[in-house]
């Protein structure tokens, strides 16, 4: 399974501002575990981001994202989209097979 992670501020950028270094080393703790593997800022950034999160379930990603330090704080909420992949490019789909 494939999560496409939607972060969404709940307020403005600045409001979130306090709270990036943490939110960093979430997103680099879940790259390095191979969770994540792809996270960015989306353009124009005052919309959020968003993360590809796979090897987990479900249950699993919506657990990651209540440790995110921009949910935890009240500045971003997170919308998950699960997605079972069907084509994929070979060099994508060594990610979650």
């Amino acid at each position: 399974m494939l999560h496409l992670l939607r972060l969404e501020y709940t307020g403005t950028e600045q409001a979130a501002e306090p709270h990036v270094a943490d939110h960093v080393a979430f997103l680099e703790r879940h790259h390095a575990a191979g969770t994540f593997v792809l996270s960015g800022r989306t353009v124009p950034t005052s919309e959020g981001g968003l993360i590809i999160a796979v090897g987990v379930d479900r249950q699993g990603a919506e657990e990651i994202t209540t440790e995110d330090p921009f949910v935890k704080a009240g500045v971003a909420r997170c919308r998950i989209t699960t997605v079972t992949p069907e084509r994929a490019h070979p060099d994508l789909a060594r990610l979650w097979r």
